[in-house]
């Protein structure tokens, strides 16, 4: 098992030891200013790892999609409309992202660095959940997904996997490579999510062509979620391979089976959530604070992280599966670390290439596309602009608080 807290120990230590670089505020953030630590996990779009802010020292996890993939699976339109959402959006219950950039090879996002590791690996560990657990991850992720609404989002893949636990473990959504930004009075139509957690409107609408989905089905999964982090397994059973007309009548003849050693709150909680109609469905924050199956929640605390959680992950340990940091090192073909040789013997090569014997126009048509509209974002500058400082200033903050550590 890997051990986190002596490793970020010596990390730490390593860089006091040595002069922090100094960047110019006013160049875009970009692969130079991070040291990458170690590989922690993978996704359907790209690969994450954990990185060190060179100038500040301040650790962030780092998720890397390289071009020419997502070209070839199609899925360009997908990042940029998920940094096109996590740019407006910062929410205390949300993976933030803090930085995002793209060098010849790959573009990258860089978000906040939850080291509780996220639900589905709790689960795979035969972690008991308790009622009253569950209860404030319903709660957290309930005002997540109302300040969503707010900023007309669905996000359109809650499930264990996307539920990050911090170190005090409070629940953050992350992932938001499928989720859709609707405006008033629009609706969703797109078969998009996870079969088991996506909500039977979803596939009602795919099937039957009728007036769609809206924020609805969030609440739906959150449901399936907090069913299964109660049971150990989902209300229904449902595979990626079934088909949409079997899922559909599975609606609409199987009824949910509750344990019979919940408390009476928690199942009544969860039928708000599961029911199959959504116009009768919770899916509001209004709608969760006054139910009586929440009539003991101190909302104002719970949106302060002030509410104790009772399951700690441990701290002494990173929560994922080591098996990341070895495929990055032996399996994969283009590894993160050897980034900066592999680019420099590339442009050599490129330099001796007439461009007129390109190999597939098309795919390099489509990186230029990218290389031209991918959008970098650093908040921390925003921050620095919202509170007024002049560019000039970022780096004496910087300096102050780098005293302080």
């Amino acid at each position: 098992m890997f051990h986190w807290s002596k490793w970020k120990k010596r990390m730490g230590a390593s860089a006091s030891s040595s002069k922090r670089p100094v960047f110019d505020e006013r160049e875009d953030v970009n692969f130079d200013h991070f040291q990458i630590l170690r590989a922690i996990g993978k996704g359907s779009f790209g690969k994450v790892c954990i990185v060190q802010k060179r100038d500040t020292e301040k650790m962030y996890a780092m998720k890397y999609m390289n071009k020419q993939q997502c070209i070839e699976r199609d899925e360009v339109r997908n990042v940029f409309r998920e940094l096109e959402i996590l740019q407006e959006i910062e929410h205390v219950f949300l993976v933030n992202l803090w930085y995002s950039f793209q060098d010849e090879e790959d573009m990258f996002m860089v978000v906040d660095l939850l080291l509780g590791g996220d639900l589905r690996y709790h689960l795979q560990q035969n972690v008991q959940f308790t009622e009253e657990t569950v209860k404030l991850y319903i709660c957290e992720m309930a005002l997540a997904l109302d300040y969503l609404r707010s900023q007309h989002i669905i996000h359109r893949d809650v499930k264990p996997d996307n539920i990050l636990l911090d170190e005090q473990g409070h629940a953050h959504l992350t992932d938001f490579n499928i989720a859709t930004i609707i405006r008033d009075g629009e609706r969703a139509t797109a078969l998009a999510g996870t079969k088991p957690y996506m909500a039977p409107e979803i596939f009602h609408s795919f099937l039957s062509g009728g007036t769609g989905y809206s924020f609805e089905v969030d609440w739906w999964s959150l449901g399936i979620m907090a069913y299964e982090l109660l049971r150990g397994w989902r209300p229904y059973d449902i595979h990626s391979n079934n088909p949409v007309e079997s899922l559909v009548q599975l609606f609409s003849t199987v009824s949910v089976q509750y344990s019979s050693a919940w408390s009476r709150d928690t199942v009544g909680l969860l039928r708000k959530l599961l029911t199959v109609n959504p116009e009768h469905r919770f899916s509001c924050l209004e709608h969760m604070q006054g139910s009586a199956h929440l009539a003991g929640v101190a909302w104002s605390d719970v949106g302060e992280k002030r509410v104790e959680p009772g399951f700690v992950p441990n701290k002494g340990r990173l929560h994922c599966d080591p098996t990341f940091e070895l495929e990055e090192m032996i399996l994969e073909s283009r590894p993160l670390h050897k980034k900066k040789k592999r680019l420099a013997k590339n442009k050599s090569r490129d330099n001796s290439k007439d461009s007129s014997q390109s190999e597939n126009d098309y795919l390099q048509e489509c990186l230029e596309a990218i290389q031209q509209d991918f959008v970098i974002f650093n908040r921390e500058n925003q921050e620095h602009l919202a509170a007024g400082l002049a560019p000039g200033e970022w780096c004496q903050q910087r300096s102050s608080a780098a005293a302080c550590v």
